[in-house]
C-alpha cells in the first residue's frame, strides 16, 4: 500500500517490521524501569527522614506526566508545527493516532508505540529536577510545578529538537536520545530550582562553616556537612546499576528500529558509562585519597547523561572520550558547587545532567561521523556547521530552561508555597507530607 499523508503529519500504510516493533517495545519497558531506578538512586542519597518522599515523588511524576502526555503533551511536541515553536492541538488525547499511522521520523513502528516510547522521556525528565530541591519541596506544589513545567518548558524544547518542523531541527541541530531535550533541560532547570528554593536547613556556606569551626576551636580538617550523609549507599549503587541497564533502551531504542545504529548506540552507551565511572573514581582517589563508592555510581550516571545526545552519531573511541571528559568535568563542577558556592543543588543534578548533556551535545559537533549515521558529521570530518548549530541549541535550550523554570517556580510559589515549613523540614518530608516512615525504629 502506498504512503498517504494524514492531517496529523503522520503517514498511513507505512511498512512496519515485527523486529522493529519488538525492539522499541522492549526499549519502552527499559526506559520505564529508569524511573524506579532514579527513585532508588536519589532515595539512597537523601537522609532517612526523606527517603519515602523521594521515592514517591518519582513515582507520582511518572503517573501525572503519563496523563499530561496523553491529553496534550504528545500533541504539543509532535503535532503539526505551528511556526516551528510548538505543535498543534490536532492530536489531543491521541486524536487521529492509530495502530496504522506512523510518525515521519519513526516509520518503522506504529505511531502509538512511538507515543508510548516518547512518554517515558517526558516522564523521567522532570523527575531528574527533584534532585536539586530534595528534602524541602512541598508535595502539592511539586505536582503543580511538574504539570506546568512539562507543558511550558519540556514540550517546546522537545518540539524544537524532535518535531520535523521544529526550528532547531530544521537548522540541522540533532539530539539522538535526549542529551539536550532531557539532560540539559533538566540540569539547567534544576539549577534554577536550587536558587529559588534556597539551601536546606543546616546546609551552611563553606566559609561560614570554617568560621564557626574556628570559633569553637574545632579542627578544620574534620569533614563538614556530616548531617547530610546519604541514608543508604547500597540503594545508590542499585539505582545507578538499574539506570545503566535501562539506558540501553533509552539510547538504543532511540534509533526507533532494530538496526545498526541501535547497536552502535548501545555499545557507545556502555563505553561512556564505564569511562566516566573510572575517571570520576580516579578524580576522587587523587583529591580525597580514597575511591568513593557513591562517586563511582554518580560517575557512571554522568557518562550516561553525556553520551545520550551523541550515542547514535559518534564512533566508539569518541564515546570513551566523552565518558572520560564527563567524569572529570562533572566531578570538578560538583566539588566546586559543594565547596565554593552557596548553591544547594542537593544531589548535583546540574553537575551530572546539565554538564553531561552539554558535553554530549557539543561532542556531536566535534565527533559525529557518517560511518554511524549517514548525513551527520562533525568538525573533525570538516563540517563546522554541525558544531555551530549544536552550540546554538545548547545556548538556546540552556537559557530557556533556566529562565523559564525560574519564572515558573516564582509564579507557583505565589499561589502554592514551594517550600515546606521549618518544622516540616526538620521532621522530614516522609512524616510531614505523607505521614509514613521508611523504617519503624523501636
Amino acid at each position: 500500500m502506498g504512503e498517504q499523508t494524514s492531517c496529523t503529519g503522520a503517514v498511513e500504510g507505512a511498512n512496519v517490521g515485527a523486529a522493529d516493533i519488538a525492539w522499541v517495545l522492549t526499549s519502552t519497558a527499559l526506559v520505564m524501569l529508569m524511573t524506579p531506578a532514579l527513585a532508588f538512586f536519589y532515595g539512597g542519597l537523601v537522609r532517612r527522614k526523606n527517603l519515602v518522599s523521594t521515592l514517591v515523588q518519582c513515582m507520582i511524576i511518572f503517573a501525572v506526566i503519563s496523563l499530561v502526555w496523553f491529553f496534550w503533551g504528545y500533541s504539543l511536541v509532535y503535532g503539526p508545527s505551528v511556526g516551528g515553536v510548538i505543535g498543534g492541538l490536532s492530536n489531543l488525547a491521541l486524536n487521529r493516532v492509530t495502530l496504522s499511522s506512523v510518525y515521519p521520523t519513526a516509520s518503522a513502528i506504529p505511531e502509538i508505540l512511538f507515543f508510548a516510547f516518547q512518554l517515558k522521556f517526558a516522564a523521567i525528565t522532570p523527575a531528574l529536577i527533584l534532585g536539586a530541591c530534595a528534602e524541602r519541596i512541598r508535595f502539592k506544589s511539586l505536582l503543580v510545578f511538574v504539570v506546568l513545567w512539562s507543558t511550558f518548558i519540556y514540550s517546546p524544547i522537545a518540539m524544537w529538537m524532535w518535531n520535523i518542523g521544529g526550528w532547531l531541527h530544521v537548522l540541522g541541530a540533532v539530539d539522538f536520545a535526549g542529551g539536550i531535550v532531557v539532560h540539559i533541560a533538566a540540569g539547567l532547570s534544576a539549577l534554577a530550582a536550587a536558587l529559588v528554593l534556597g539551601r536546606r536547613q543546616g546546609c551552611v556556606y563553606w566559609k561560614d562553616q570554617l568560621k564557626a569551626l574556628d570559633q569553637k576551636g574545632i579542627d578544620k580538617t574534620v569533614p563538614m556537612g556530616s548531617e547530610f550523609k546519604p541514608t543508604n549507599i547500597p540503594y545508590v549503587i542499585l539505582g545507578a546499576g538499574l539506570l545503566w541497564f535501562g539506558w540501553f533502551g533509552f539510547n538504543g531504542g532511540s534509533a526507533l528500529a532494530a538496526n545498526g545504529i541501535a547497536v552502535a548506540a548501545v555499545v557507545n552507551t556502555n563505553l561512556a558509562a564505564a569511562a566516566a565511572a573510572v575517571s570520576w573514581m580516579m578524580m576522587d582517589w587523587a583529591i580525597k585519597g580514597k575511591p568513593s563508592a557513591i562517586g563511582i555510581a554518580v560517575g557512571a550516571v554522568c557518562g550516561l547523561a553525556a553520551v545520550t545526545a551523541a550515542s547514535g552519531y559518534v564512533s566508539f573511541w569518541a564515546a570513551v572520550v566523552i565518558g572520560l571528559a564527563a567524569g572529570v568535568v562533572s566531578n570538578l563542577v560538583a566539588n566546586w558547587r559543594a565547596g565554593r558556592s552557596r548553591i544547594d543543588d542537593s544531589l548535583d543534578v546540574f553537575a551530572c545532567h546539565g554538564i553531561g548533556g552539554i558535553i554530549g551535545a557539543i561532542s556531536i559537533g566535534l565527533f559525529a561521523t557518517t560511518a554511524i549515521t549517514p548525513g551527520v558529521s562533525g568538525l573533525i570530518y570538516g563540517n563546522v556547521h554541525q558544531l555551530l548549530v549544536q552550540l546554538l541549541a545548547v545556548g538556546v535550550v540552556s537559557a530557556f530552561a533556566f529562565a523559564g523554570t525560574y519564572v515558573l517556580l516564582k509564579v507557583v510559589d505565589r499561589f502554592s508555597p514551594l517550600r515546606v515549613s521549618q518544622k516540616e523540614e526538620e521532621d522530614g518530608l516522609d512524616m510531614s507530607q505523607h505521614g509514613e516512615e521508611a523504617y519503624h525504629l523501636d
